[in-house]
């Protein structure tokens, strides 16, 4: 692997010579698969310095190489479902020189981004709305007087099942518009996929008739006489059938959408010439282009659910080895381990996972406890009423996702779950700033979309110890609850943790001068503060814990004994754990002049380090002491101007 910027360029001439993508089409057969080749290299670069997505986009080298060839995405439509294979496509539309900024404070973003080149549309970075998202353009190009404008959906075997790709294709092939959708089926999603949309794409890609003697067979059966009486409107119905055994992608053809493929994603040439008679076929298509991810590094191909996002690595001896890590294990170790000791105890208790079994580190939940564990694909919105479904006959079902996704399925939290106030625990992982993963990932909205529903228990952990207890709590409330933490290692504190008890917080430090009270993730940052704060001010922690019911006594008492109150959290600041707070110190008519909000701006935050990304919203150790120093300022300066002010009903 190369280390130094200087020896990558010269390494890698066809990528640095593209300023676009245009020069593509006018390469040779060997210049595409140089280019491939190079494209890979760079790939494996990255990957010393960096975790970043990795077997996805080796998978799609070829494709990427093709579609280019094929189309002018400058003006033609081009959308990457999900979004995390997008780094070959960003290589060959002349973005080799800042590669090496890639998913780094200020640099490329490691998902489309339409701010850095006009071959991306859309900043994608959920699963399964490219095909909802391309009819809509194909419409616009359409009405708008564009039609020779073509339009390209690229989505995965994995997103696929997604039931907004239903919703999509019925509206497409409702509508007739020309429109081609690549399946890239490489059998997998993040981990191996699941369900039966994935059955019936094993058997497409199975399928022995689907090469010239498939056309062969079908003239053959076309010479089957037809009839009138019964006997022979039945052998009608066995001539569909056959026709539907052989030919595949009948399930696409009902739809009215036409069925293509599978053919080889790794053959240039061979995608070249289907890209092209797709591209000028009337109405919706569908290519299927059969991959393998990680393919041209073995290892990857070999184990593409670890090298997804593998950790930042360097090769020995032609393997890879992990660059040590350090830190202490993060909440969702803690939060798996909490899951297993809650199912060994309770038979009761069952795991739904939306594909990220791997991203939860629940493996082996998923084998210790196999038929209590469900794995539905990337389908949130199913796994939320699915969960209830399982409520509703006395199981105490988990659902373990991300703060992101989870937003996907918030009709399903309101009317299946918190509407019937059926007892599912939702673990919130990825709860905060998701560090290089950035804007598409970020969980900062969560706090403001579930503290709204009656019935709902929402909590965040401070400290590793507290996540079993937690859990346990949440397991034995006969009401829906929330539990959210961050992707970050968990703080551990040499103490015994306060009993869980619904509704109250925990004090950690007291202090005469102000309070810090910290949601969930923010509690190592506030002790820190709070601690270099010694010389100057005597400030009290305290641990929320429960964003509602908030513990109201806590409130009273942090407003009347200090000077300040500062809140801090990893969440949008509206709607977030501050404003509850405040709402809470209005209803009790304290002084709320008193109480100072830290949280996240009001804006979509970037990528970059999560501890760099903290310090520049003013949520560092650092900052926080700077904003109980200007609060104590405030305080002392607001005593001798004026008279006290009491909010008031």
């Amino acid at each position: 692997m190369m280390n130094n910027e200087e020896s990558v360029v010269s390494k890698h001439p066809l990528l640095e010579s593209l300023t676009d993508a245009m020069p593509l089409r006018e390469m040779t057969r060997d210049q595409l698969v140089g280019l491939a080749a190079e494209t890979r290299d760079v790939l494996c670069n990255l990957l010393a310095t960096r975790t970043a997505h990795f077997a996805s986009n080796l998978g799609v080298v070829e494709l990427c190489i093709a579609l280019h060839c094929e189309f002018d995405f400058r003006t033609d439509r081009l959308i990457w479902d999900t979004g995390h294979q997008i780094y070959p496509h960003k290589l060959v539309t002349g973005r080799y020189r800042d590669f090496p900024t890639i998913r780094t404070r200020g640099g490329l973003m490691g998902y489309p981004n339409p701010q850095e080149s006009v071959y991306d549309l859309f900043m994608t970075g959920h699963a399964g709305s490219s095909v909802s998202t391309a009819v809509g353009l194909r419409s616009g190009d359409v009405l708008s007087g564009n039609p020779d404008r073509r339009t390209v959906a690229v989505i995965g075997d994995g997103a696929f099942p997604s039931g907004i790709v239903f919703e999509a294709m019925n509206n497409a092939g409702e509508l007739e518009d020309d429109l081609t959708i690549i399946l890239n089926d490489n059998k997998m999603s993040i981990c191996p996929r699941v369900g039966a949309v994935a059955t019936y794409l094993d058997r497409l890609r199975s399928n022995p008739y689907y090469t010239g003697l498939k056309t062969e067979v079908v003239r053959l059966l076309d010479l089957v006489p037809m009839f009138g009486d019964p006997a022979e409107r039945l052998l009608a119905q066995m001539k569909e059938g056959v026709k539907a055994g052989l030919l595949g992608g009948m399930l696409f053809e009902e739809l009215g959408i036409r069925y293509v493929g599978p053919i080889d994603g790794h053959d240039i040439s061979l995608m070249r010439k289907y890209l092209a008679m797709v591209r000028e076929m009337k109405g919706p298509v569908l290519l299927h282009v059969v991959t393998e991810k990680g393919h041209g590094y073995k290892p990857a191909a070999e184990d593409p659910v670890f090298f997804h996002t593998p950790p930042a690595f360097t090769e020995e001896r032609g393997k890879p080895v992990p660059t040590a890590s350090s830190g202490c294990p993060p909440f969702t170790l803690h939060a798996r381990n909490a899951i297993r000791k809650s199912m060994a105890e309770d038979d009761r208790v069952t795991i739904i996972t939306a594909a990220m079994c791997q991203g939860n580190k629940l493996e082996p939940v998923r084998e210790q406890f196999p038929e209590r564990f469900f794995d539905v694909g990337i389908c949130e919105s199913h796994a939320v009423a699915f969960a209830a479904g399982q409520c509703k006959t006395g199981l105490r079902p988990i659902v373990d996702i991300y703060s992101t996704f989870l937003q996907r399925s918030y009709d399903q939290i309101f009317q299946e779950v918190a509407l019937q106030d059926l007892p599912v625990v939702f673990l919130i992982d990825r709860a905060g700033l998701t560090g290089p993963d950035g804007p598409t990932h970020h969980g900062v909205y969560d706090l403001g979309y579930l503290r709204v529903f009656p019935n709902m228990v929402v909590m965040s952990p401070g400290y590793a110890a507290e996540v079993e207890l937690m859990l346990s709590a949440a397991i034995h409330h006969d009401h829906p609850v929330a539990i959210r933490y961050p992707k970050a290692s968990a703080l551990e504190l040499a103490r015994t943790p306060d009993p869980i008890e619904i509704g109250r917080s925990e004090r950690i430090r007291d202090g005469r001068d102000g309070t810090i009270v910290a949601c969930g993730s923010m509690l190592d940052q506030a002790l820190a503060a709070a601690e270099s704060l010694c010389d100057d001010l005597d400030v009290g922690v305290v641990n929320a814990r429960f964003i509602k019911p908030i513990d109201v006594e806590m409130v009273r008492q942090s407003v009347e004994t200090g000077k300040f109150v500062i809140t801090v959290e990893e969440h949008a600041k509206m709607g977030g754990f501050g404003s509850a707070f405040l709402e809470t110190a209005v209803e009790q008519r304290l002084d709320t002049r008193r109480i100072h909000l830290l949280a996240l701006s009001d804006k979509f935050i970037d990528h970059g380090d999560r501890d760099e990304l903290l310090a520049e919203e003013g949520l560092g150790a650092e900052q926080i002491a700077q904003a109980c120093r200007d609060a104590a300022d405030d305080r002392i300066t607001m005593t001798q101007d004026a008279k006290p002010i009491h909010a008031t009903h």
